[in-house]
């Protein structure tokens, strides 16, 4: 298992420097200049050529490039452009935990409530339990992250209305604290965030669970006299494991680009109001932080889902 997961691995670095590579690349071809834009109507070009020199964008690109990684092994992120002399990390520290956060207990329900309820359906096959909780997914699936986000808030402020309350509708509170003040502004955006997860998976897990159920080897265990629970927790609910399995490392890139819109309509301080003020800005060691950390995400979440694959089927780790 050991080696399986070395492999793996060593696989996601390539990934993250292949990562690290576009977005530098993209941002060194770009035709705007930052330090001209960051100069505005008080353009001067002894200042500009200055300002050039002093964060090395007069270099050739290669040496650009390998002073940058440089940076990166040593936990640099660099300086901004738009606020100098300020580090990168410096300005995205406090960020960092509230997307984590948000990500985690998002992704953690979007699995724990949609694979069993994508299993229940399939078990309920065509019964009324199954038809309304594959309506409420499709219902959700269809609706994207942003529109449900709004909807929520319109429910919020309606309620705060007719009933005098003061439920916020922005805001993320302490990060990774849980006092009853934190608990109502991170309960919403959780549960919107991992609203279109559900859905998906509640689908699959449905569509997969039913294959499995349709193979000989359930119909034989059946045919022993084996007790339903036993058939289908032991023995078919492994192999309906390993698709869903398969798509958790896939899915955390899409809930990275849900996390943007809800941290925006929120007004949730995570890294996505950097990464998106910084597009605006054109500063491009902002940029160049968040789409490593979140190419981190997104491969943690890859790697996670190795490790859940030897747990579901032993023969993978032999590979």
């Amino acid at each position: 298992m050991i080696q399986f997961l070395v492999k793996r691995f060593i696989g996601l670095i390539f990934v993250v420097v292949g990562v690290t590579f576009i977005t530098f690349i993209l941002g060194y071809l770009s035709p705007s200049d930052p330090i001209r834009e960051l100069m505005g109507q008080k353009f001067n070009y002894d200042t500009w050529v200055q300002l050039r020199h002093a964060y090395g964008l007069d270099l050739p690109w290669y040496t650009q490039y390998f002073n940058f990684m440089n940076r990166l092994i040593h936990f640099d992120l660099g300086t901004s452009f738009r606020y100098q002399n300020r580090a990168v990390w410096d300005m995205m520290k406090d960020g960092v935990p509230i997307s984590t956060e948000l990500a985690f207990w998002g992704l953690l329900i979007t699995l724990l409530i949609g694979i069993p309820s994508g299993i229940l359906s399939a078990v309920k096959a065509n019964s009324w339990m199954d038809t309304a909780n594959m309506s409420f997914a499709l219902v959700l699936y269809a609706l994207p992250p942003y529109i449900i986000a709004v909807f929520a808030q319109v429910i919020i402020v309606s309620l705060n209305k007719q009933f005098d309350g003061s439920w916020p509708v922005s805001d993320w509170g302490n990060a990774w604290q849980y006092t009853i003040d934190d608990l109502q502004h991170k309960i919403v955006p959780i549960i919107v965030y991992a609203g279109a997860g559900y859905a998906y998976f509640a689908r699959l897990g449905r569509t997969t669970m039913l294959e499995v159920l349709r193979q000989d080897y359930v119909r034989t265990a059946r045919a022993k006299g084996l007790k339903e629970n036993v058939v289908i927790y032991r023995h078919a609910l492994r192999n309906a494991m390993i698709p869903l399995i398969t798509v958790i490392g896939l899915f955390v890139g899409l809930l990275v680009a849900g996390s943007f819109f809800i941290e925006q309509i929120f007004n949730i301080h995570g890294i996505a109001r950097f990464a998106i003020q910084s597009i605006n800005q054109r500063d491009y060691p902002v940029i160049q932080a968040t789409t490593v950390l979140v190419a981190i995400g997104v491969v943690v979440g890859n790697l996670i889902s190795d490790i859940l694959y030897t747990i579901a089927d032993p023969r993978i780790k032999a590979e």
